[in-house]
């Protein structure tokens, strides 16, 4: 599979990383419309493939009055408007088997959230939808183990399947990245590194997950120098407020910078 199979992708030819980036969820059309702005200015001036996140619906809340969303269609029309106007492609995660053909109206890519990667129903259905669909790597699964997902989606006549890394376990409140999986996973299919997730605090006693979000370069610079396809790194312009996810996203003031040093490395990488 390459990117130029995915509409409306840009900058296929550049020898570079592409990037899944936008806000954890969607929380109205202006401050998506403003976050995608400011995202697709940048990764044009650096020739970075781009591909614009959100979730229509957020299903895995530590609380029952966490933000779930604005509503799943009036979200994924967003998603689509924003394809639209910016002319970049979409991806959003779905968690239950219908999900799967609607979202598959609105956006270019499905992604399979971390807890769900095993559910063989949901990533057949994803893959039926004959989308792109974007495999999570579970917390509690070994690289190795994500073949067998990436399978899933080839024998649903579907080949273009890509893997997300976002973490393994370490304790119950931390999150740690095995660099060591991202060869063995991209002898699977192209992968990506979340970056963001990778640095949460899950299982807090607040309910509310916490982050790292001050060792992103950090994980980010790692990621590049060990040939990772993609990455997946969630922001906002004002994380504090965010209604999900804020602890461990990257301010979009910041974002500029840390693209300009990882593009830089990567052009050092792919001259070694």
């Amino acid at each position: 599979m390459t990117l130029s199979s995915i509409p409306k992708i840009k900058h296929t030819n550049a020898n570079n990383f592409f990037l899944l980036c936008g806000p954890c969820a969607i929380e109205g059309e202006e401050m998506a419309y403003r976050i995608a702005e400011k995202v697709v200015s940048i990764t044009n001036k650096l020739e970075i493939p781009y591909v614009f996140k959100g979730s229509f619906r957020k299903a895995n809340r530590s609380r029952l009055d966490s933000f779930t969303g604005i509503g799943d269609e009036k979200a994924l029309e967003i998603l689509a408007k924003i394809s639209e106007k910016f002319d970049v492609p979409t991806v959003t995660d779905i968690h239950e088997v219908s999900d799967a053909e609607l979202a598959a109206q609105y956006v270019d890519i499905l992604q399979i959230p971390a807890f769900l990667v095993r559910q063989t129903a949901l990533v057949v259905a994803a893959a039926k939808t004959g989308k792109v669909v974007n495999l999570k790597k579970g917390q509690f699964m070994s690289p190795e183990a994500m073949q067998h997902a990436v399978k899933k989606v080839h024998e649903s006549d579907n080949k273009n399947a890509w893997i997300t890394d976002r973490g393994t376990m370490f304790g119950y409140q931390d999150m740690i990245v095995d660099f060591r999986g991202i060869p063995t996973m991209r002898a699977y299919a192209p992968t990506v590194l979340d970056v963001t997730h990778s640095l949460q605090q899950p299982n807090q006693s607040s309910g509310v997950t916490g982050g790292r979000p001050e060792m992103i370069e950090t994980i980010a610079r790692a990621g590049i120098v060990n040939n990772v396809d993609g990455l997946f790194i969630e922001t906002h312009f004002d994380p504090a407020t965010a209604k999900s996810d804020g602890a461990n996203m990257l301010d979009l003031a910041h974002l500029e910078r840390l693209l300009s040093n990882l593009v830089a490395i990567r052009k050092v990488v792919k001259n070694l």
